[in-house]
């Protein structure tokens, strides 16, 4: 199963403890919400089925940064080729939390079932991120 998510690529927030009258309550940001709900429809979009029970999976997540406005021709042939590599946020770890618990229930009972799992930042004209699943 191979899907895409357009745009740029978008790691998971951390939570947001919020104490109200005594209450302490973690939240998820609404902006990671937003993200993991078109992860979401993406694989759903694509056709994307749930991988049985008891399938061990290996996921490849390819996320394809967009260039810098300002670069010189030199340095973005180089971003464009691979060899200059992003390492700007979102971190590579992040990128693949956001999509592996969007993913909970809807490609996998839970992300557990995940045994292989390979992240890799790139530059690319059309920021995006691709999403590679199979089992093992």
């Amino acid at each position: 199963m191979i899907f895409t998510i357009p745009g740029e690529p978008t790691g998971k927030a951390r939570p947001r403890v919020v104490r109200n009258n005594g209450v302490t309550r973690a939240f998820t940001p609404d902006r990671t919400v937003a993200y993991e709900n078109l992860v979401k429809l993406e694989y759903q979009r694509a056709g994307g089925r749930m991988f049985g029970e008891a399938a061990q999976l290996r996921m490849t997540i390819t996320a394809h940064y967009g260039l810098p406005k300002s670069v010189s021709k030199v340095k973005r042939e180089a971003m464009l080729k691979g060899i200059i590599r992003p390492t700007k946020k979102p971190d590579a770890d992040n990128v693949g939390k956001v999509i592996c618990d969007a993913l909970n229930h809807i490609a996998y009972r839970d992300d557990t079932q995940i045994v292989h799992l390979a992240v890799s930042k790139w530059y690319d004209d059309e920021p995006a991120v691709v999403v590679e699943i199979d089992e093992v």
